[in-house]
């Protein structure tokens, strides 16, 4: 046993396995004969999420199947040592394939980011059907939720959320899970820094590109914008970020002017006068 899974069984089990696990029950992620693509970008929260994998596969409460599916997009030689590298200091057993994503991306001028996202997510989802998996992992965790709620409603006018599981559209029988959807970002960098891991950032050629010529690429982006604003908002309401998770389980839809729903719009107004 390796110090990054000890600390995950000791130290760091009530901050990280046992929201793992709660999201995992309560959002019914796993079930019974499920096999179970691990997608791995190489970050910390992926590279967590396959270790807390491995931890709940122990406690054979489940019977399910795993594959540590590495995609390279395109990463240069010293990425791809890293990740590689990781995986065998901690014990995961990856299985790597290749695409040129990054290289395709690159000639896009527009939304270059949510291109590579949505084109990274069908070929994860393409390889694992071709590997027998009936569901991808995604590392995305609670941090990752708030952001998105806000986000949606200051960027784009619409109140939403990024779900811990859904159907795939485009791949019959596929469903993407999000296991980490109630584990904190903070718990999952206290865990990296106290068993002195490095792990990838966004090592695409865009990103490259723009941290070499104007710094780090972070700064500008809407996601840290609203991490800061969310953090500004907690010094004066210690319960912001919780408030924020619970609004969208908390929608009144008597209390909301319209809503859409599999694609149509409905308002208020059309049951208005049914009202007693």
């Amino acid at each position: 046993m390796n110090r990054a899974e000890e600390s995950i069984q000791k130290k760091f089990h009530y901050l990280l396995f046992s929201p793992f696990a709660k999201a995992c029950k309560q959002y019914r992620l796993i079930s019974e004969g499920d096999h179970i693509a691990v997608c791995i970008s190489g970050g910390k929260d992926s590279m967590l999420m396959a270790k807390l994998f491995q931890e709940i596969q122990r406690h054979k409460k489940v019977g399910f199947d795993l594959t540590f599916l590495v995609m390279d997009p395109g990463y240069n030689k010293e990425n791809r040592d890293l990740i590689e590298e990781n995986a065998k200091k901690l014990g995961v057993p990856i299985t790597v394939f290749e695409s040129r994503i990054f290289d395709a991306v690159e000639r896009i001028d527009k939304s270059p980011c949510y291109l590579c996202a949505r084109m990274r997510r069908g070929a994860l989802y393409s390889k694992a059907r071709e590997l027998g998996c009936n569901k991808i992992a995604l590392g995305h965790h609670y941090d990752d939720v708030i952001e998105t709620i806000l986000m949606g409603m200051l960027q784009s006018a619409q109140i939403q959320t990024m779900m811990p599981k859904l159907h795939s559209t485009n791949f019959e029988g596929m469903e993407l899970i999000r296991p980490m959807y109630l584990v904190r970002e903070k718990d999952i960098c206290a865990w990296r820094d106290y068993n002195e891991l490095r792990f990838l950032r966004c090592a695409c050629h865009f990103t490259e590109s723009l941290e070499k010529n104007h710094g780090d690429s972070e700064t500008s982006s809407k996601r840290l914008e609203t991490k800061k604003l969310i953090a500004e908002l907690k010094k004066n309401n210690p319960f912001v970020e919780t408030n924020i998770f619970n609004s969208v389980e908390n929608v009144s839809l008597d209390r909301v002017i319209a809503y859409k729903k599999d694609g149509k719009r409905y308002s208020f107004l059309d049951e208005y006068d049914q009202a007693d």
